[in-house]
């Protein structure tokens, strides 16, 4: 459920684990017998991050405070950092939406909230990999390649990969779980032109934003790219969150060189301390409810959000 209420000039239209979607109240249809999906209709969308944390499927309690406002200020931040790539970001000069007279985006959410233009989304989650870890290294030690991509034999969890690989999924309806597909299946869910530029740039965004940081002591490890096509011009955009830590693994450059255990290498700037303490202190077989997060795991986690902004933001930080 939306923890927003609904803004003045909005109406709340869906609620995912950590979002909440809204669309213009004055486009929405007067005729309660209306079933249609509003994003399919309404030009725009606002997109408010909350501050709510989930793992393993379950939304967890309490909130990260400053989560929402943090990963919208990430994800901002590297649209400007992107300027050649097309993104969903409504601009007020675009002459498609001045003629709508949109309502303001209400100051309550307004640091984290985007408004966007809507898409026609593409089903598939656009994974890159720099290095070999998560559960891309599990699916190496078992076949020695990941999403059908044979890999050098003798790699270890941790090691940066030849270069880096395009291994998309497929996002499954709601209530289901996204599946690891090979980039053939993908030219038959969206056809070989779509396709191949979905890959082509997710490479290219992913090495800009790999050598962007490095120069702030940050390695990018891992990230998922989504993408759809504008509706009036069907250019493929870059859409959702970007590079922000909760779609990407990130890592301290300096403790990946030098810490003595994989756990220090690869500490990442993400909830992995959540999931670390829940997995140490859940036992799901006697309880499917997830044990509250102590205050301590969710003050180390909101600090982790914070610090990654700051070193990309400020690269002398840190």
């Amino acid at each position: 459920m939306s923890e927003t209420g609904e803004p003045a000039g909005w109406t709340h239209v869906y609620s995912g684990k950590v979002r909440d979607l809204f669309v213009p109240t004055k486009l929405m249809t007067d005729d309660d017998s209306w079933t249609g999906d509003p994003l399919a209709t309404s030009p725009v969308v606002l997109v408010v991050a909350s501050d709510r944390v989930s793992a393993y499927d379950h939304l967890l309690e309490p909130a990260i405070p400053g989560k929402g406002a943090l990963l919208t200020s990430l994800t901002h931040w590297w649209f400007d950092q992107l300027p050649e790539v097309p993104n969903h970001l409504a601009h007020p000069l675009d002459d498609r939406l001045e003629a709508l007279e949109l309502p303001e985006v209400p100051a309550e959410v307004a640091d984290r909230a985007t408004l966007c233009r809507t898409l026609d989304m593409f089903p598939i989650e656009c994974v890159v990999r720099g290095y070999l870890t998560g559960g891309g290294y599990k699916e190496y030690v078992e076949t020695g390649a990941i999403g059908g991509i044979p890999l050098p034999e003798g790699l270890a969890n941790g090691d940066r990969l030849p270069e880096p690989i395009y291994t998309p999924a497929w996002k499954a309806p709601l209530g289901e779980h996204d599946e690891n597909i090979t980039y053939e299946r993908t030219v038959e869910l969206v056809g070989d032109v779509v396709a191949e530029q979905l890959r082509a740039l997710s490479l290219e965004i992913f090495a800009r934003a790999s050598e962007i940081a490095e120069t702030r002591g940050v390695i990018l490890a891992d990230t998922k790219f989504e993408f759809g096509a504008d509706r009036a011009t069907g250019i493929v955009t870059l859409a959702d969150e970007v590079l922000t830590s909760d779609s990407s693994r990130y890592w301290d450059a300096a403790a990946f060189a030098s810490a003595a255990t994989p756990e220090l290498r690869m500490a990442s700037f993400d909830k992995q301390i959540v999931r670390d303490w829940l997995s140490a202190n859940w036992d799901q077989e006697v309880s499917e409810t997830p044990p509250t997060l102590p205050h301590e795991i969710v003050e180390q986690t909101a600090a982790r959000y914070r610090e990654l902004l700051e070193r990309l933001e400020h690269p002398t930080a840190g």
